[in-house]
């Protein structure tokens, strides 16, 4: 029977991860459920231990007591791009990525070839030398007031997830999704916090470990520019508050 800490442990890091009992057996090759486990009744194999290692990165001395760190890769994991695009002069170049071939980029992140489908170009513009640039379509309106579906942007590469800032927009590439979204790092927290413009979207928090690549928003191309869109706005918020003041009227006469 394994010892009591080690069962909490192997308890806890499901919860946190939000996995059933029976989901959790399913990811890690357990049959049926994980009841068994977490009660000391059935032995914690090194299978599930391996398992646990490969895809969450827990560290096999943490589980059994040995060490307080619970990650073997820290939040100093490397998140730069797993391939770099040149030129047929050897120049780096910058990669467009668009929404269709952003569902199955996280799967082709390290396959050479599968950039060579992308199109790319090179921007001779200072801000955008001496570092590696990507750009992302966006899609959904999670980023909006800022990012409207459809608009692209372009990223600066970033080396590790320490060095993002909370008043920068992100393009977090995870082991399945494509996103953009702001970064933060709550205190007394090891996990980092996704978080969207639109306050529809409730922000969430991931382990660092599952963020493959990270890039930083500096600049966006936006397309159908409408010099009027202000006044039209502007005329629509004048003609709302007649509206209101118009129905404020009403009431006091009532």
């Amino acid at each position: 029977m394994e010892n009591e800490l080690t069962l909490k442990r192997f308890t806890d890091v499901r919860r946190e991860l939000g996995y059933t009992q029976a989901e959790f057996a399913n990811l890690i090759g357990v049959k049926n459920t994980t009841a068994d486990i977490e009660r000391g009744r059935t032995k914690l194999s090194g299978k599930v231990v391996a398992e646990l290692l490969k895809q969450f990165k827990i560290n096999p001395l943490w589980l059994f007591g040995e060490s307080e760190n619970k990650h073997l890769e820290t939040s100093h994991t490397s998140v730069i791009p797993k391939v770099v695009t040149v030129d047929a002069e050897d120049r780096e170049n910058m990669v467009l990525v668009n929404a269709k071939a952003a569902a199955g980029y996280p799967q082709n992140i390290q396959d050479t070839s599968w950039y060579q489908q992308l199109p790319a170009f090179d921007l001779p513009i200072p801000e955008f030398r001496n570092a590696t640039y990507r750009g992302f379509q966006v899609e959904g309106d999670s980023m909006l007031p800022n990012l409207r579906p459809g608009e692209w942007v372009l990223a600066k590469a970033v080396e590790h997830i320490d060095d993002v800032s909370p008043n920068k927009m992100y393009v977090v590439v995870l082991q399945d999704a494509v996103l953009v979204k702001r970064i933060e790092r709550r205190p007394n927290s090891n996990n980092i916090t996704l978080v969207s413009l639109n306050e529809s979207y409730p922000p969430y928090e991931i382990k660092p470990f599952q963020v493959q690549e990270l890039w930083q928003v500096s600049s966006r191309i936006t397309f159908g520019e409408d010099a009027s869109t202000e006044k039209g706005l502007l005329k629509q918020l004048q003609e709302s508050m007649e509206e209101l003041k118009g129905q404020l009227k009403h009431v006091k006469k009532v």
